[in-house]
């Protein structure tokens, strides 16, 4: 009976201590710039008329053929390797999330720069992906150093 007392005498300290405990915030994603907005929103266009039909409207991609672009290491890691597999095109078999898919991607070469920085920026920041921008500057050193 002693102890009862005991505990429900403290219980309102615990929950006044466990209040006055911070807890860390958990990081926001950094806000998207004018330009990233403005460069996502032309990228939508060069998607729709370049990518959707492999890549399919939502970002999916078709199973066993063509990779889903939703929050894939491809999409939301090294972006120099992002825009050489859209000025080269891709060839191998690639496993994203225990599925194969092993479609030829064709090289889209063709494209200008900008419109590669915009569609790359539209993918980084669509289908629930929350990546930084690819840069016009970026795709013109990579091309450069690419040979393409």
């Amino acid at each position: 009976m002693k102890k009862l007392i005991a505990v429900l005498l403290l219980s309102p300290f615990c929950f006044l201590l466990m209040a006055q405990i911070k807890q860390k915030p958990k990081p926001k994603a950094k806000p998207i710039s004018a330009a990233a907005k403005v460069s996502a929103a032309n990228g939508l266009m060069v998607f729709t008329q370049n990518c959707v039909s492999c890549h399919q409207a939502d970002g999916g991609g078709v199973p066993r053929m063509n990779p889903p672009l939703i929050k894939t290491p491809w999409v939301l890691g090294d972006q120099t390797r992002l825009v050489k597999i859209v000025l080269n095109g891709f060839k191998e078999d690639v496993e994203i999330n225990g599925d194969t898919y092993s479609n030829v991607m064709p090289s889209f070469k063709y494209l200008k720069d900008q419109e590669i920085a915009d569609v790359l920026t539209y993918v980084r920041s669509s289908f629930g992906n929350k990546a930084s921008a690819i840069t016009l500057k970026q795709v013109l050193a990579t091309r450069a150093a690419n040979g393409k």
